[in-house]
Formats: C-alpha cells, structure tokens, sequence
C-alpha cells in the first residue's frame, strides 16, 4: 500500500495505520532510518485500498479519492483568502478539510469487502452533516435574498469558495457510483451534497462582508458594450 496513501486517507486512525505501525518498526530497527514518502509499489499503476484490495490507480475509488483531495486542496486555497480577511469561515473550512480526510478514510474502507474492526475504524457521522446545515442557515440568514443566477465573483476569497465548490460537485459525481455499488455510507453522500450548499452560501456570505459586488447572469446580446 502506497505510505502517501495511508498517510493522507487513514490518518485519523494512527492506531490501527499501517504508517503508524511502519514507523515504530522504523525506529526500533535503526534510529538513523527515516521512512521515505515513496515505496514503489505503485510504479506499475496498482496501488491498495484500506482493505488490502490491490486496484488500479485509474479505478472508480481512486478517482473518488483523489477528486476529494483536489477539494481539499481547493478548500486550502481559499481558507488562506478567508484567513487574510479575517473571515470567520476560515475556522470552519479547516475542520472541513480535516472531515474530509475522514470521507478519504471511509471510501477507502469498501462497505462490502473489509473487515468489521476497519468498517468500524472508518465510520462516518451524519453530525457533520446537520452542523453544515446550522452554519449554512447562519449565513443565509445574513445574505439578502436570491434573485439572480450568480456568476462566480465577488474578491479573492469568494471566487475561490465557488472553485471548491464546483470541485465539490464533481467530487459528488465520483461518489455516487460507489454509494450505488454499496460501497459508501449515504452519510458521506449527504455530506458532499450539503457541502457544495456551504460552499456557494460562504461565497456570498465573504463577498457581503467585503463589500464586494457580487456578478449576476445576463443574456450577452442584453449587455451594452
């Protein structure tokens, strides 16, 4: 199994990690060895789930994973415009990243296939999704009422909230065929949809507080030049 695998998507599970293990092992065999974040393993396109299964790296659940990880990334971006703001968002996008490497964990752990003690290791709370519903519904509370389709704007920090979020929305496309095969709880489903909620509503609610003018859709030939 790929050590930058375990190390992203099982890291909220150091007892039962296999990067955790490796590394005591590390340290008892040599305290001059270091564990190197490449193995090799994966040079010929097969790398491993959670459960051990080997898969191609182009498969279904790794698409999956890897589509939350550009999220993720995504997420980075923009919580460091919202942090230079001083937006109080930023606090909530970083717990998001971390519930995220949690979604990692739990895609990477097939529901039909591994063990009960890694199927309990992985579990994913509905919590995470009645919490982005409460810090939705505070914003939206604050935001003047919709009545256009909004194009993507606002300053730096809304722009990149909306890059995430239509990241987010393809993560939810690369979800979805798991989630039918049985192998993703319908929380993380929920969770990923609601996020995408959160998303667009942070944009807007971060433009409100700049001040800025937030772009709304126009018929081209409408447009004056």
């Amino acid at each position: 199994m790929s050590l930058h695998f375990i190390r992203r998507f099982c890291i909220r599970i150091p007892s039962a990690c296999i990067f955790s293990r490796a590394c005591s092992q590390a340290g008892e065999s040599s305290s001059q060895s270091r564990l190197r974040i490449y193995t090799r393993t994966g040079d010929k396109g097969i790398t491993s789930d959670f459960a051990g299964q080997r898969l191609p790296k182009d498969g279904a659940a790794f698409e999956a994973l890897g589509t939350t990880d550009e999220l993720n990334s995504a997420l980075g971006v923009a919580g460091h415009f919202c942090k230079e703001e001083n937006h109080d968002v930023a606090q909530s996008l970083y717990e998001i990243q971390c519930i995220l490497q949690e979604v990692g964990s739990h895609i990477a752990t097939p529901r039909t296939v591994a063990t009960e003690k890694k199927l309990a290791l992985t579990t994913f709370s509905e919590a995470h999704v009645r919490n982005l519903e409460k810090e939705i519904n505070k914003m939206d509370d604050q935001l003047p009422q919709l009545t256009n389709f909004i194009i993507p704007s606002g300053g730096k920090s809304s722009c990149f909230l909306h890059q995430a979020r239509s990241i987010c929305r393809r993560a939810e496309r690369r979800v979805l065929p798991l989630y039918r095969e049985g192998q993703v709880s319908s929380d993380v489903v929920k969770f990923i949809n609601r996020l995408s909620d959160y998303l667009f509503t942070a944009a807007r609610y971060v433009a409100m507080k700049e001040g800025r003018e937030e772009l709304t859709y126009k018929r081209v030939k409408d447009i004056e030049k």
